[in-house]
């Protein structure tokens, strides 16, 4: 019976009681699966055992293989997940629900939808516990096997997605043992004159390679023993999947894939890999540039391993991989080797969690994506394509999806690096930020804290979701934002034009009560919707105003005197000096404040006082003393220039095109110039009358709407 063959396996590595534990689950899956059958006419239990069976190769632990034989009695029999829970315990019920599938009775426009918001509901259960998808990975694997019981279109719409999702997970994971056989079932499957094809080539040299391969081997191994270094040395597997893909992406034909011939070295420590590459290097000469070294550098599945093709006997090239006993077991088994108990203590080596780094991506993700099947599809990018590998300039590797541009770079930084990005060097070049980075380079971002942020162009430029998702949440958050300061704007101006004083209105309690009649969450909301127009500012000032009275002015009593005062000059620039009236004031030309600019001022040995922005560099220079307190003023008439660079893609049209967009918004220009470069980059530098930062918000945002602009920044002169 299955079992029988399971319980062996688990009784070399686990305790009685967890023996027990699998057993109670066989006898309670079995009742459950009672009269069920499999296409293939066998008791469909057999599937459930058949899957545990494959993750006790991997030497799972006992809750692991439970919830594998438990995996489907949710979903295809009557047992709920309380009763799992009751009979096996919380992690077991959490295990078998990331496994299940959502229940068909919910509506969906397409069975597509429906199959991506599986996915999606597999992958968040499986950034909150990898066994997940382990179990994931062994049913799949048993249904593969099982393929051929079923009809064809189901055979290559199964194979198809095992080819794109669940083998690239698998390989992600380190677990080449699964990784293999999903690929070859599938290419038998999806492509079965191409797969009998490799076979039978491969069947024809057989005899010929392993003589040859043997020869090899002996040199190899007596030259070890008279060093001293104990090694196994084997012919390595070859895989079908892998020749096919070389011949199609290489455009190769069978006989020219250098890797037919393979052997295998392995060894006790680190120090004899690179003994042993020194041995073969010395025996047979290696191939230009066909070494790699993954145990300094490892792969993202954390796979180890030195790698080097030589030129064998024949005059035929000969690949080898030298790796230590722990590497090996890593590069089989990938996550799995990671998950060890003992006395019922999960234990996990430190930098476990570090290698998993891009799990808690995917959970970050599917939160920022409504969509499922955008989320699968970013998921196939992300996760699934080849990678380039490049440094930072501290040395640190960052791995990226292969067609990564330096604002993907930026954005695995951090957040604000990418935001703030302005431009970035290469290698120690300044490049264009749509330049494809190769494995290698070291990538220096530039930023500046006067960008104003993406542009919708880099939506196009970036190759990873993450990138992408981080960009779309700005300008989620930059309109959000605009729209509240524009609503409140608005009501406040409502207010002042009947008479009433907007900051006596405005209370915290009565903006919340008016909010909440109009079922908005909070006052932002409300803000934000009169901003971008979904309700008016005059039905919020007429709640916001109900049983209130403008206050009437009171009259304004002069003394008894022959003359009278002199109004108070208005305030220069729309600024005022605290505290103090009439001195005089004037807008530093360095940094060139506007209105809802942080400002600080000084006073200057006969010119008044001097206003910069807070974070104008010359205001480093001044001491303490001479610091005084300024504010602004409401001036709406007043403008103010300020000088900003637009950088983009140089083309013809561009600047007629820059300049157009300032004219749509009704903004003066004082002054432009422009420039291009060799690298075929452009920068326009302007000089706009505007009347505050919002005005200058909308000038840069419609600015950045322009096709092929990089980025627009506020500079000091």
């Amino acid at each position: 019976m299955p079992i029988e063959a399971l319980l062996d396996k688990c009784s070399a590595y686990l305790k009685e009681d967890d023996i027990k534990r699998i057993e109670k689950a066989y006898r309670f899956a079995e009742k459950a699966h009672a009269g069920q059958k499999r296409k293939s006419g066998e008791p469909y239990v057999n599937h459930p055992v058949a899957v545990a069976t494959i993750l006790a190769d991997l030497q799972m632990d006992a809750t692991t293989l439970v919830a594998a034989i438990l995996h489907d009695v949710v979903e295809d029999t009557g047992v709920t997940l309380e009763v799992v829970r009751e009979e096996f315990g919380e992690t077991v019920s959490r295990l078998v629900d990331g496994v299940t599938k959502l229940g068909k009775r919910m509506k969906y426009k397409s069975n597509e939808e429906h199959q991506a918001e599986n996915h999606r509901k597999m992958f968040v259960a499986m950034a909150q516990d990898i066994r997940v998808i382990l179990i994931k990975l062994a049913d799949r694997l048993h249904n593969m096997r099982t393929l051929k019981y079923l009809s064809e279109e189901k055979q290559r719409r199964i194979a198809n997605e095992t080819l794109e999702i669940f083998a690239p997970l698998a390989h992600r994971l380190g677990i080449s043992t699964i990784k293999w056989e999903l690929e070859d079932i599938a290419l038998r499957y999806l492509n079965p004159q191409q797969y009998y094809r490799i076979v039978n080539l491969m069947r024809k040299k057989r005899a010929e390679r392993e003589q040859y391969l043997e020869e090899i081997i002996q040199v190899l191994r007596e030259r070890l023993e008279k060093t001293g270094i104990k090694a196994e040395i084997s012919g390595r597997p070859k895989h079908i999947y892998s020749i096919y893909r070389k011949m199609v992406t290489q455009h190769k034909q069978f006989n020219e894939i250098y890797d037919l011939l393979a052997v295998r070295v392995i060894v006790d420590t680190v120090r004899d890999c690179y003994a042993v590459l020194g041995i073969i290097h010395t025996i047979w000469k290696p191939m230009p540039g066909r070494f790699k070294d993954y145990i300094a550098m490892p792969k993202p599945n954390m796979y180890q391993s030195l790698h080097t093709t030589v030129i064998g006997p024949k005059g035929e090239p000969i690949e080898v991989q030298i790796r230590t006993w722990d590497m090996h077991k890593t590069a089989e088994y990938g996550i799995a080797a990671h998950w060890a108990y003992k006395e019922g203590t999960q234990v996990q080596p430190g930098t476990f969690e570090e290698k998993l780094k891009w799990f808690r991506e995917i959970l970050e993700m599917q939160q920022e994506t409504q969509d499922a099947q955008e989320f699968v599809e970013n998921l196939k990018i992300d996760l699934f394509s080849d990678s380039v590998f490049v440094f930072t300039p501290k040395g640190d590797v960052v791995e990226l999806p292969a067609g990564s541009v330096p604002l993907d770079f930026a954005y695995r930084i951090h957040t604000e690096v990418g935001n703030q990005c302005i431009g970035a060097k290469v290698n120690g070049k300044i490049v264009p930020l749509d330049y494809k980075l190769h494995t290698g380079d070291i990538v220096e971002i530039l930023t500046s804290k006067h960008s104003y942020g993406p542009s919708q162009d880099w939506l196009k430029m970036v190759k990873s979701s993450h990138a992408r998702n981080k960009i779309r949440n700005w300008f989620k958050k930059q309109r959000r934002e605009e729209s509240v300061a524009k609503g409140r704007e608005m009501i406040e101006n409502l207010l002042r034009k009947h008479d009433f004083n907007a900051s006596e209105v405005l209370t915290d309690e009565r903006v919340e009560e008016v909010a909440r009649k109009f079922n908005f969450p909070d006052e932002e909301d409300m803000y934000a919707a009169v901003g971008y127009g979904g309700i008016s500012a005059a039905q919020v000032v007429h709640r916001l105003i109900e049983g209130l009275k403008p206050e009437p002015e009171e009259p304004i009593l002069l003394p008894e005197v022959k003359e009278l005062p002199r109004p108070s000059r208005r305030p220069a620039h729309g600024v005022r000096v605290k505290g103090v009236d009439n001195l005089l004031v004037r807008l530093s030309r360095c940094c060139n404040p506007v209105p809802g600019d942080e400002i600080a001022g000084f006073v200057t040995r006969g010119r008044g006082v001097s206003v910069h922005r807070k974070d104008c560099p010359n205001l480093k220079s001044v001491e303490k003393e001479r610091m005084i307190p300024v504010e602004w003023e409401g001036t709406p008439d007043q403008s103010y220039h300020v000088d900003i660079e637009v950088s983009g893609l140089d083309r013809r049209g561009l600047l007629h095109e820059v300049l157009q967009a300032v004219s749509e918004t009704k903004t003066n220009l004082s002054a432009v110039s422009g420039k291009a470069d060799r690298r075929g980059m452009a920068s326009i530098h302007m000089t706009i009358s505007i009347r505050n930062l919002n005005h200058l918000q909308y000038v840069v945002e419609r600015i950045k709407r322009v096709r092929d602009i990089y980025s627009v920044r506020r500079i000091m002169q």
